[in-house]
């Protein structure tokens, strides 16, 4: 098998292009963790920023802190699994186009 290496360089150059726009699209990626019928919500970008914290009244409880301090944290744990689905998701498509296997172990779509 004979390897160019300036098809790699090629290649790596492209990568690193994609990279850069990628980069740039993390601000615009965004997923919602909502738990409790919709007591707590989370939103959160692709930069792992959260954006919005919402509270429904009724999950203010100040005899039972408690329970809104694990809402709070089971939405954004929510949040965060949706958030790393679609990074995935945008990774493998943006492998694929370089004609990257998305699912090797330690490719960054693989998180």
């Amino acid at each position: 098998m004979n390897i160019n290496p300036f098809d790699i360089l090629n290649n790596a150059q492209k990568l690193k292009e994609q990279m850069n726009v990628f980069q740039e699209k993390l601000a615009d990626i965004s997923a919602t963790g909502s738990v409790g019928g919709g007591m707590v919500e989370i939103d959160i970008n692709g930069k792992m920023e959260i954006q919005a914290v919402r509270i429904a009244s009724e999950a203010v409880n100040p005899d039972n802190i408690e329970m809104l301090q694990d809402l709070v944290a089971a939405a954004f744990n929510s949040a965060m699994e949706k958030i790393r689905e679609e990074i995935n998701s945008e990774m493998g498509a943006m492998a694929g186009s370089l004609g990257i296997p998305g699912n090797m172990p330690g490719f960054p779509g693989s998180l």
